[in-house]
């Protein structure tokens, strides 16, 4: 328990620059960086690093098909989004998978895509963190962090 109190204290005095903070996006909680610049694009969260090495996008929808599990859920947006490579994890309890994608960069060098997907059946989530290749080592575990701190809140209480 102390530890935890001590990274408290840290976190809510501004500690380090990936101090993070909690944000909402309809009934979906998540951790992201705090000193973070965010905007909106198109009905998605954006937040980008104040160095513009990394960016992530936020993503939450509504399930279309009443009733639906959250792994046939997850199944389905795994496909619909090029099935392979895809890493099953549960994230807040719920399904979800992840993939890491590389891709050369416009401007030369490499970007890696880091890409969370979840669902719990009703509400559908992603997270797409891009970041410098030469950055990885900076952001890398950010990402997981940010990925894995999703939460659904359920109307009405569990």
């Amino acid at each position: 328990m102390m530890l935890g109190t001590v990274l408290a204290v840290v976190v809510a005095a501004g500690g380090s620059a990936d101090a993070l903070a909690s944000f909402q996006v309809k009934n979906v909680s998540l951790q992201v960086p705090a000193a973070w610049a965010r905007s909106m694009e198109d009905g998605t969260n954006k937040f980008t690093a104040p160095s513009g090495d990394a960016y992530f996008l936020v993503d939450v929808g509504a399930v279309q098909t009443a009733g639906m599990k959250g792994d046939t859920c997850v199944d389905k947006i795994v496909a619909s989004i090029g099935g392979a490579g895809w890493e099953r994890l549960k994230v807040g309890g719920q399904p979800a998978a992840k993939r890491l994608d590389s891709d050369n960069a416009p401007n030369g060098g490499a970007v890696d895509t880091v890409t969370y997907v979840g669902c719990d059946g009703r509400t559908t989530w992603s997270v797409v963190f891009y970041l410098e290749q030469g950055k990885k080592e900076r952001f890398a575990p950010l990402a997981q962090k940010v990925g894995t701190s999703v939460k659904l809140q359920r109307a009405g209480g569990k």
